[in-house]
């Protein structure tokens, strides 16, 4: 971490300072309106605000909660507990916890030098974030997206990246411009944003979970990523390890998907890709994406998108 920004965010605040001097509670005023467990955006940004950042309050257990926004949590020093749906994670130096809006979380009392940064992240913010990732919905996007700004079971997203370079690159990158009074921040928040989820996107592998069923399908999708050209359900119960008929059911109870409609779905989104992307012909794009029979092709991709390939490209 920077040391700079280290600095910048170190200082004991007011609300701080008065817990040291005995306040046995944090200040709710600050943070819930009323007698709710939820923090609300309206209280910790400004009005027209999509995102700002502010350091967790130390010295004193921050009770459970929900937001009613996406809240990015990273560990610029140090460490800190947080109990999430039951689930305990000890949050190390440079990892980052994403918390949706469904996720109940409580924190554990840190030190002084234990400095986190909380990211306050309106949804809103994301429609234009999740532009940087480009038009290519896949099973794995979706996923990741659903558990924080759609009704993802998760909620919650541990990583740990702390050896990411670009990662943390990335972050302190977030933290200079959420920091200084720098112009068109909101366009270069949302690109920098953008990037960051790019990256997560490719460290799926550094995704931690609690319950086994989460890590698989991560586990599946991942699979279908790298594999969605010649795949096999077999194969990848083999890779996996697990049974093919339980698999079958764990990947239709998770994404209310099967197997093969997941395949489909990934090659589809990619030969859309390829049509608004590229100049390739129709029948090399099928052929590319794991599709050798060009009627069979043309026939699934229109009933998915409404248009034919030919119109599909003629439309961008």
């Amino acid at each position: 971490m920077n040391q700079a920004i280290l600095k910048k965010l170190s200082p004991v605040t007011e609300e701080e300072k008065r817990i040291m001097d005995g306040q046995t509670q944090i200040d709710r005023s600050i943070y819930m309106d009323g007698s709710r467990d939820v923090i609300s955006g309206e209280k910790l940004l400004k009005p027209g605000q999509l995102i700002d950042v502010r350091p967790h309050t130390r010295f004193i257990p921050f009770p459970e909660h929900t937001h009613d926004y996406v809240e990015i949590v990273y560990m610029a020093s140090g460490s800190t507990v947080h109990i999430v749906n039951k689930d305990r994670i000890l949050l190390k130096t440079g990892e980052l916890l994403l918390l949706g809006q469904n996720a109940r979380q409580s924190i554990e009392a840190a030190g002084e030098k234990d400095i986190a940064v909380n990211f306050i992240v309106r949804p809103d913010f994301f429609a234009g974030t999740l532009d940087f990732l480009g038009t290519e919905e896949t099973p794995l996007r979706h996923f990741i997206t659903s558990c924080l700004v759609g009704t993802g079971e998760t909620g919650y997203l541990y990583f740990q990246v702390a050896d990411i370079l670009p990662v943390q690159n990335i972050i302190e990158n977030l933290l200079f411009m959420l920091t200084e009074d720098t112009m068109n921040r909101r366009g270069i928040n949302q690109m920098t944003v953008g990037l960051l989820f790019a990256l997560l996107l490719e460290h799926t592998d550094r995704l931690t979970f609690k319950k086994r069923d989460d890590e698989m399908i991560v586990k599946v999708l991942r699979y279908v990523e790298e594999n969605y050209r010649y795949g096999s359900l077999t194969e990848l119960a083999a890779v996996i390890p697990y049974d093919i008929a339980g698999l079958s059911r764990l990947i239709k109870e998770k994404t209310g998907n099967t197997y093969t409609g997941l395949m489909q779905e990934k090659r589809l989104s990619q030969a859309a890709w390829l049509l608004k992307n590229t100049d390739r012909k129709v029948n090399e794009i099928s052929e590319s994406v794991g599709y050798e029979n060009i009627s069979y092709f043309h026939r699934i991709f229109t009933a998915r998108f409404g248009l034919s390939p030919k119109q599909y490209r003629d439309s961008k």
